[in-house]
């Protein structure tokens, strides 16, 4: 149960790494968790734990990415986490890549230390301070192991055998690397592998794992997963549903059932690697950047690390947001895309190093666009003609979108679908020759495209003046043209130095508002960076107050609807500010605490693009735009929500494992209530039509006599009613239909789908009310006029009065029955009362034959619908599912049916007159004579 959790990713990407906050631990097998310090340690490689004693554990600290720092190295506890003392140092340069215990004699230790640093422009993977490092007493003193292996070491990953200690594996980044093995304890190595696939891209993987039970068997994980048999001689590839592997456990007790880490998530094995989990159920995506069309409803599109681009339904007519939902679009892993909002047939991609295709929506294929087609993967930036970086920017002009801008060291355009680019601009970026060489050193490079440096790293095209543009370098500059390109002015905020600029917005409000969001996170400085202007860039002010100052920005956007307020996208959460930006406050709830790396707004919703939580949607931001973010906490308020659209699903509380989940269908609303509201105050809502008829009301009271039972009518939605801002949905439904008590009836319930239109909202309490109007809009995918959606009313209302009167009239006359039940029961005990009881009998039955033709009584539960006839109950239930439909255009049949129904409840509702008329009147007469209470007749 004890769980210790070390904070920051291990492998060191320059495009998305997220640095950590130390120890957490957990001693109730991860119910609950508290802090245990190494505040500073950034980057956290292992953790050993003693086997006989949780309380003593080694922690191996990688340490700051982007700068030097005296944290790094190997920390112990014997006091379960409160105190840690540093046990093996380096110096500031080096942190502990690895950490290995031997499991018979925990007393001995072997560290993996790693001389390593990155720059934005190179991954240094390297140095005097890298080797492997062994200690006999329990990390007390360390001894440096260098008889066998490499003077000169880069990244190091060691692994001592739990079958036979003496043999210990590292595998190891060198001149001549790979892996090597000592078979004393680490006194003597020897190398017994140089497979290069053991050590390729080494600062992003060497990992090296012993197999619990067999000496010759060993893992080493790189973009494959490899394994020898025979001591690390020779390596298989082992077949895994993903690429880059990361992490591997391995069952001490059963080798063959192991954990992969990888970039596609987490699987399991329990056939030593013959087959693997599916990785299709962790929603662990990290997306780059968000962007959203305009259609109904709208998608979402995005490229996610080291998968594809994809184009994702904001919501499903299923129970919840699945693989059906979404495809793959142009573009790769690091894509921005650019497409027509309104009509995107085609759909514009960036890949890493200048990759760029299009993907026309209409064939389901791409076609390469790029400006210089050249296999950039491998080459220095220096011998490029257009230096892309990992994530290069394209956008589509808002006014015409069939203009598309693209970002390399210039800025280029292309009027004609990318079949042809032109430069309007000069390089903008501070072009350091010195920083266009190799990405990687000293023995291994890195040219994928994360560290080409001097590149366009934001555009933005206004959406207010045609030709303004503007542009954010990696290297901190900022320019802008008025003019489509013929001028350019440098507008970069004075000081801001070398950042990588990674967001600019545009006031939706002001043209000449712009919000400049920059990184210094790859020089070590983590604060937050938010400049705006409102002069197009003659003047800057630095808007980052609230914010905590080691959390950096990653992006900001402005509200459309209200001016000034702003959301900002950390790397620990979202931040809002109502005004403009003069101070933040965090705005979380349920949104998980990672790195929130774009947002933008689709139909007045939030849309969040996250590192390793996908993507989240928070549904209609009305609330905040009609606030302060501080409503008058004495006052009940009703928010006015957006338009809503008509939409026909029906949408679970829970969406089902593994799928997203859908926004409530119908009317999306939140309310304020005041901050002494107690739960027992009062609260109701009633919604009516244009023509002021109530058709819905809802409470935050439970129905006391309420009963519920298999094939009745839903519970009622109990408004939620607790001091502050409460969220509720309105279906979109009228009045739900009345049920006769336990009888299971084939269909729904709820009451039709209401017309678009406009509706009152009416919130009441004890002391106050709240009203707004809310419109409700048709189905635009649809071409049908508002005349045949109110002739569906029509019908739905005819459909509703009769089965409302239907079951009505049965609820009426068994309340008869009930009491010509309990007079015969009195009656069969009184002598004389023969011909009374016959009555009785007699009006009883004819109830009972009535009723039947009406309801089926027989049926308990939805395997009885075959069982025992339907009934007219349940074929107007029928034929009112079959109305109420996304196209309100009903069908001939449905019409004439209709007809058919009313006809055959007209005629049985005659029969209710004369049933009282006659037996339950014969009766009462009969019962009075004898001087006994009459039966009481409710009334219609």
């Amino acid at each position: 149960n004890t769980i210790y959790v070390g904070m920051g990713e291990h492998a060191v990407r320059g495009v998305m790494t997220s640095a950590g906050d130390g120890i957490y631990k957990s001693t109730d097998g991860g119910q609950t968790w508290q802090y245990f310090g190494l505040e500073n340690a950034r980057h956290i490689a292992a953790i050993r734990i003693h086997p006989q004693d949780p309380e003593t554990a080694f922690v191996a600290v990688q340490g700051a990415l982007y700068a030097p720092s005296a944290e790094k190295g190997i920390y112990k506890t014997t006091d379960g986490g409160k105190n840690w003392r540093k046990v093996l140092f380096v110096d500031e340069n080096t942190g502990a890549a690895d950490l290995s215990m031997d499991l018979t004699n925990p007393r001995i230790l072997y560290a993996g230390m790693w001389d390593h640093q990155r720059h934005p422009w190179k991954i240094r993977s390297g140095g005097k301070g890298s080797g492997i490092w062994k200690s006999t007493d329990a990390g007390e003193n360390w001894e440096k192991l260098t008889e066998g292996l490499p003077a000169m070491m880069g990244k190091v990953a060691v692994a001592v055998s739990p079958a036979n200690p003496a043999r210990v594996f590292a595998n190891i980044e060198a001149e001549n690397g790979g892996v090597f093995r000592s078979d004393d304890g680490g006194k003597k190595w020897q190398q017994v592998s140089s497979d290069r696939p053991t050590i390729t891209r080494a600062w992003y993987y060497i990992e090296i794992f012993a197999d619990p039970q067999n000496e010759n068997e060993v893992y080493v994980l790189n973009a494959q997963m490899l394994k020898s048999i025979d001591g690390g001689k020779h390596f298989q590839n082992v077949a895994v549903g993903h690429s880059d592997q990361h992490d591997l456990w391995i069952n001490p007790d059963n080798p063959d059932n192991m954990i992969l880490a990888n970039d596609g998530g987490a699987c399991i094995t329990f056939n030593g690697g013959k087959t693997w989990s599916s990785q299709q159920n962790q929603p662990t995506a990290q997306f780059y950047r968000v962007i959203a069309d305009e259609q109904f409803p709208y998608r979402i599109y995005g490229g996610q690390q080291d998968n594809s681009a994809i184009a994702i339904a904001s919501r499903s007519q299923g129970q919840g947001i699945n693989t059906s939902d979404w495809h793959s679009v142009a573009g790769g892993e690091s894509a921005f895309l650019a497409f027509d909002p309104k009509d995107p047939q085609k759909i514009y991609g960036t890949n890493i190093t200048g990759f760029l295709d299009v993907y026309d929506s209409r064939t389901g294929t791409t076609k390469d666009i790029m400006a210089a087609p050249a296999v950039n993967l491998g080459r220095l930036p220096k011998d490029m003609k257009y230096r892309f970086n990992w994530n290069n920017p394209i956008i589509a002009r808002p006014q015409n979108p069939e203009v598309l801008y693209y970002g390399a060291q210039k800025v280029l355009r292309s009027d004609n679908g990318g079949l042809k680019w032109t430069e309007i601009s000069p390089d903008l970026t501070r072009n350091d020759t010195t920083k266009h060489g190799a990405g990687g050193g000293p023995f291994t490079n890195e040219a994928a495209g994360g560290e080409t440096y001097n590149t366009i790293s934001y555009l933005q095209c206004s959406p207010r003046q045609e030709g303004v543009i503007w542009v954010g370098t990696d290297d901190g500059l900022v320019h802008f043209t008025a003019d489509e390109g013929k001028n350019w002015e440098n507008v970069t905020p004075p000081n801001l130095g070398e950042c990588l600029i990674n967001a600019i917005e545009i006031s939706p409000h002001d043209a000449a508002t712009v919000y400049v969001v920059a990184t210094r996170y790859k020089f070590g400085d983590d604060s937050p960076m938010i400049y705006k202007t409102t002069d197009f860039g003659g003047s800057w002010q630095k808007i980052t107050d609230g914010l905590p100052k080691d959390n950096f920005v990653r992006v900001v956007r402005e509200d459309p609807k209200r001016k000034g307020l702003l959301y900002a996208g950390t790397e620990r959460g979202l931040y809002l500010s109502f005004d403009n930006g003069r101070y933040w406050a965090a705005f979380q709830s349920n949104l998980p605490v990672c790195p929130i790396t774009d947002l933008t707004i689709a139909n007045n919703d939030l849309v969040v693009a996250t590192s390793g939580r996908a993507f989240w949607i928070l549904d209609d931001l009305s609330a905040l735009q009609q606030s302060n973010g501080a409503p008058d906490g004495k006052k009940l308020k009703l928010f006015s929500p957006k338009p809503s659209i008509k939409y026909f699903a029906n949408t679970p509380p829970k969406p089902p494992v593994n799928e997203g989940e859908n926004p409530q269908n119908g009317v999306i609303f939140d309310y304020y209530l005041p901050h002494n509201w107690t739960d027992s105050s009062e609260l109701r809502l009633e919604i009516k039509d244009v023509f002021q008829n109530t058709i819905r009301t809802f409470s935050n009271q439970k129905s006391k006599n309420l009963k519920s039972w298999m094939g009745g009518p839903p519970p009622p939605q109990i408004l939620p009613s607790r001091a502050g801002l409460n969220r509720f949905h309105w279906d979109m439904r009228r009045e739900t239909l009345p049920a006769v008590e336990d009888v299971f009836v084939l269909g729904d319930y709820r009451g039709h789908l209401v017309n678009p239109g406009d509706y009152l909202f009416k919130l009441m309490s004890e002391k106050d009310t709240s009203v707004t109007m809310v419109k409700v809009l048709p189905d635009p995918r649809l071409t049908v006029d508002l005349q045949q959606h109110g002739n569906q009313q029509i019908l739905l209302m005819r459909i509703e009065t009769t089965f409302k009167d239907l079951h009505q009239s049965v609820n009426r006359l068994r309340s008869v029955k009930n009491q010509l039940n309990e007079r015969l029961e009195l009656l069969r005990n009184m002598p004389g009362q023969e011909e009374l009881v016959t009555l009785g009998e007699i009006a009883r039955k004819s109830i009972t034959n009535w009723e039947e033709q009406l309801i089926q009584p027989k049926q308990k539960t939805f395997q009885d619908v075959i069982n025992f006839p339907n009934q007219l109950n349940a074929e107007l239930l029928l034929l009112k599912s079959h109305i109420d439909q996304l196209d309100p255009t009903p069908t001939n049949g449905a019409k004439l049916r209709l007809q058919e129904l009313e006809t055959a409840w007209a005629a049985s509702k005659s029969e209710i007159e004369a049933i009282l008329k006659k037996e339950i009147a014969l009766f009462n007469t009969m019962y009075e004579r004898a001087k006994l209470p009459a039966l009481i007749l409710p009334k219609e």
